[in-house]
């Protein structure tokens, strides 16, 4: 297999991540720079910045997480980073990022080429959040999103976005693309102030009865119809 995906299977990092390190010349196989052509071959010594990569027996992971409020969507060593809060036995990365000030789903794995597949927007994958607003809801507000809307020289796809029964200041939104902050860029734009912000669905996984802070492995059946989208 390809060198960047072998560093990633053994959990030393993500594989886009893996791939900088290539590019950066600091991956040895065998004693010589790896390139990004390289391919691991049984009984190869790797090794990443001098130190041999140790190979780890690789489990299959993902998992659904309920992100809290502040925590951060990296695997960098800093405070309230979304690896230290979950303290999962294997080393997983975020699928995609879901802001500070956002809460709700959010999926991790070790499988480093699913990540894109999920994440990526070009896919058009369905994500879907509860949005809690310091004003009641425009029916104009609500019908000009779905349609798209520009934001800094940059127009918004179609959505969906509906009123949630038996309330004036919540909507739900579903988005199929990943611009930077886009739900509270777009109640910005029509002077709304962003409460609440609480992504429930990715693609077929739901937030379910999932409290802050807590986890849980995906189904059989989960796993199945999210691999069947991909």
């Amino acid at each position: 297999m390809k060198m960047d995906k072998y560093i990633a299977l053994n959990g030393y990092t993500s594989r886009r991540k893996a791939y900088d390190l290539i590019g950066e010349k600091r991956v040895e196989v065998n004693g010589k720079v790896a390139t990004y052509s390289t391919v691991y071959k049984d009984g190869d010594l790797v090794k990443i910045d001098g130190v041999v990569l140790q190979i780890k027996k690789f489990v299959p992971t993902l998992i659904a997480y309920h992100k809290p409020k502040g925590i951060i969507c990296t695997t960098e060593k800093i405070p309230g980073n979304i690896v230290d809060a979950i303290k999962h036995k294997e080393t997983i990365y975020p699928v995609g990022r879901l802001d500070k000030d956002s809460e709700g789903l959010i999926l991790l794995t070790n499988q480093g080429e699913l990540i894109d597949k999920i994440a990526n927007a070009i896919f058009g994958h369905e994500k879907e959040y509860v949005v809690t607003l310091n004003l009641p809801v425009r029916s104009s507000f609500l019908r000009e999103i779905r349609e798209g809307i520009e934001l800094n020289g940059e127009r918004t796809k179609p959505c969906k976005a509906t009123l949630e029964p038996g309330t004036t200041r919540i909507f739900r939104i579903v988005l199929t693309q990943g611009m930077n902050r886009q739900i509270r860029r777009m109640c910005n734009a029509y002077d709304y102030q962003v409460l609440k912000l609480q992504r429930v669905r990715v693609m077929n996984i739901n937030l379910g009865k999932l409290k802050p802070g807590e986890w849980r492995d995906l189904t059989e059946a989960e796993r199945d119809e999210l691999m069947g989208q991909l």
